[in-house]
């Protein structure tokens, strides 16, 4: 991905080293399976796991940062100034105006307005503060632990998590929080898959932009993110972890359906391709 020569985003804050700690504790409390299932899923509504009560016990103390760390924290940097310019460029087209996410870099655990988590969450974004936080070390999972390497799955994470801001700023996370809250949890679970699998498209949509706009593909990028959505299907997760998968408890979608449409998003770099919730066939 060529991405050295692309400009800096003013919109990252570096909290790493610092642990993210605040003067009130909040913290998670799931199960160890249920949350190594959604640690891997690449964002979503993360007020499903932030929750009141002891600190998370899977947190990490804060690492120092390496070299290695900063030249990542410059990528992704360049990442996000580029989803704010393909973003601010479709929604002027649409005569609306593009209000750009803030990034928070965190190592260890991270206050957010969705509450507290630990790096054991993963990226996520949240709609209170409009705010996208990840720790690094995701990066290490997503190559060594899902084999998922290379910068453009990784630039892939990140506009995962701006789609979801995308979502928010078109109102649709609160139709879908709303909607969530008069169905069963079957039901619940579909329109969160809808939600994510549209997510993955949005991320396509900056690809397609990004590319016809400023030319970043090298050879091979496209597959590389691919491989990466194809990683963190739950059908995939679930089958590593536990041998089987519940296919009503899916919540993020399978690896075919997140590859169908992130690969959407990035052939038609169309809005308009990205309406999963009424899709025929998702």
């Amino acid at each position: 991905m060529r991405w050295q020569l692309g400009r800096r985003s003013s919109n990252v804050e570096d909290r790493r080293g610092s642990g993210g700690m605040s003067r009130s504790a909040v913290g998670g409390g799931l199960g160890a399976l249920l949350l190594a299932l959604f640690v891997m899923l690449l964002g979503g509504d993360p007020t499903v796991v932030l929750q009141s009560g002891s600190p998370d016990p899977y947190d990490s103390p804060p690492a120092q940062v390496s070299p290695a760390q900063d030249q990542m924290a410059d990528f992704i940097s360049v990442v996000l100034a580029d989803t704010e310019d393909t973003w601010r460029m479709l929604f002027q087209e649409q005569g609306g105006r593009y209000v750009e996410p803030r990034l928070v870099l965190f190592s260890g655990s991270v206050d957010s307005a969705c509450g507290r988590a630990g790096a054991s969450v993963g990226p996520f974004y949240c709609p209170g503060d409009q705010q996208v936080y990840i720790d690094l070390s995701f990066y290490d999972d997503l190559k060594n632990r899902l084999g998922a390497p290379g910068d453009f799955a990784q630039a892939y994470v990140i506009a995962h998590e701006v789609g979801h801001h995308v979502q928010n700023l078109l109102g649709i996370s609160e139709q879908v929080q709303d909607l969530r809250q008069r169905v069963n949890r079957e039901q619940g679970n579909q329109l969160s898959v809808m939600q994510e699998l549209q997510a993955d498209c949005f991320a396509g949509i900056w690809g397609y932009h990004a590319q016809a706009e400023r030319q970043i593909l090298e050879q091979g990028d496209v597959e590389e993110a691919l491989n990466a959505a194809a990683a963190i299907g739950d059908d995939r997760l679930q089958r590593q972890s536990q041998g089987y998968v519940v296919p009503e408890s899916f919540t993020h979608g399978t690896s075919q359906q997140r590859v169908r449409w992130f690969s959407t998003g990035l052939q038609s770099g169309d809005m308009n391709q990205c309406n999963t919730f009424q899709a025929a066939q998702l």
